[in-house]
């Protein structure tokens, strides 16, 4: 087993991965750098790290879990917690938790502040797992990569949108 115990003095924050990188207009509202925390000390139905956005940006889209519930813990900084329809304010020492659902549990962080917004973010790592972007009316669905080949944190992953959909025989 590894080593159970990181110092938060020893976590390295860097850029997301590439499966993550925010590119063309996304790049404009999206960025956050991540510190991987869960794999590093053996972690195998939790993941955890620490993630830290800049002010005016934001870490991921809104979105909702089908299989994994995240909880988050602000570190530092302020910002704005957004989870189905409603905007809360957010800051150091506050508690989020947020379940799994559809749009009316969708969640996202907004930093709001005049400096970085870093947190704690816990999840339950249920595979496979469905997630819904009501912003953009798409969902993913993603198997993790448990073979640890740190090329892709998914052995398969597929974004689309409900009108993608196949009929179930079609080329059979």
């Amino acid at each position: 087993m590894k080593h159970p115990i990181i110092n938060i003095a020893d976590i390295e924050l860097q850029p997301r991965p590439p499966a993550f990188q925010a590119s063309g207009e996304a790049g404009e509202r999206f960025d956050a750098r991540m510190g991987r925390i869960g794999e590093r000390i053996g972690a195998r139905q939790l993941g955890y790290n620490i993630t830290c956005v800049p002010p005016g940006k934001r870490a991921f889209p809104l979105h909702s879990h089908h299989s994994n519930e995240e909880m988050f813990f602000i570190l530092e900084g302020a910002g704005q917690l957004r989870i189905g329809a409603e905007t809360h304010p957010v800051r150091a020492g506050d508690f989020i938790a947020c379940p799994t659902g559809g749009p009316e549990t969708a969640h996202q962080l907004v930093n709001t502040g005049q400096a970085d917004l870093k947190y704690l973010a816990v999840s339950t790592a249920v595979s496979p797992e469905v997630c819904e972007y009501p912003d953009s009316g798409k969902f993913a669905v993603s198997i993790y990569n448990t073979g640890g080949d740190g090329k892709s944190p998914w052995a398969f992953r597929h974004v689309g949108k409900p009108g993608d959909a196949r009929d179930y025989w079609e080329g059979e």
